[in-house]
């Protein structure tokens, strides 16, 4: 008998993620899918079926910058779902201002960061149960703009600033997804549980939501088929599904060819890696989001 693959997917209800999930549902996977709200996922839901009318799928519903929800979430998941196969950390935020989540978070340090670090530290058990699961990160090239680095000031930082000054907050988020990648994948060694982060390039799916002229940009640039998001999707779904990302671990790969990436300073750097996660665990267990792992 086959057993039917878990597979977990963050942000799958619209761009990227939307795209690897049907894949995966096409590829005869159960989606396990997050969702701001019924609404969403109900729209989600038909889009999904359009492509794959067997799709079989499960939603859970929170806000991915309320640590408290990412939390419930996982437990709820994780209760559902014993045995994973597959956790992908797709859904992201690139604000334009600086917002400051009900916990006290800088949001997009806590959609792009924390929930993804919390989530998979929620999901370890059934994650482990699967025996040979995937933990696939979706970082970003953005990562090579990253502006000033200090750890562990960057995870509480809620200085403001400007939409010509959040791409280097973006991409600093998306940096510390590379260096949770890396110590992910040394903390869980021997589990069975395989790690790693891909570059999903350019695409106007989601481009700039929070531009007013986003709409239309992506549609000039869908026009001139420029950053087709087909490309992104593919990569993440190498990741999951293809036996020759089975065999390595903390990796960073790039969209198109699937060719290693060596990440921007500090990303590789196994000492301030291993400093970002012990700086991010006393930071969510101090606020009573994180419970150790026995």
């Amino acid at each position: 008998m086959t057993t039917i693959p878990i597979i977990v997917i963050t942000g799958a209800t619209s761009g990227l993620g939307q795209l690897v999930a049907i894949e995966m549902a096409k590829r005869g996977g159960h989606l396990v899918l997050t969702a701001r709200s019924r609404e969403r996922a109900e729209a989600a839901m038909k889009i999904i079926n359009k492509q794959m009318p067997s799709a079989s799928v499960d939603f859970f519903y929170g806000d991915l910058s309320l640590m408290k929800d990412v939390k419930r979430m996982g437990q709820e998941i994780s209760a559902a779902y014993p045995r994973i196969d597959v956790l992908v950390n797709n859904a992201g935020v690139h604000a334009f201002e600086q917002r400051i989540t009900t916990e006290g978070f800088p949001e997009m340090i806590a959609v792009n960061y924390l929930a993804p670090w919390l989530l998979t530290h929620t999901l370890y058990r059934s994650l482990c149960n699967a025996g040979n699961a995937r933990v696939v990160n979706v970082a970003s090239e953005a990562s090579r703009n990253h502006g000033e680095f200090k750890i562990p000031e960057d995870l509480t930082d809620v200085s403001p600033f400007t939409a010509r000054g959040s791409s280097a907050i973006y991409g600093k988020t998306k940096l510390l997804n590379i260096m949770f990648n890396g110590e992910l994948a040394r903390q869980w060694e021997g589990t069975g549980i395989v790690v790693n982060a891909l570059n999903p390039g350019f695409n106007v799916t989601g481009l700039g939501r929070e531009l007013w002229f986003a709409s239309m940009l992506e549609r000039v640039l869908k026009l001139l088929h420029i950053g087709d998001p087909r490309r992104g999707a593919d990569i993440i779904s190498r990741l999951i599904a293809d036996p020759e990302f089975q065999s390595v671990t903390g990796g960073y790969f790039n969209v198109g060819s699937g060719n290693p990436i060596v990440p921007v300073h500090p990303g590789g750097d196994m000492s301030m890696q291993n400093k970002l996660w012990d700086a991010t665990k006393e930071l969510l267990q101090q606020r009573g989001f994180l419970e150790p792992v026995n």
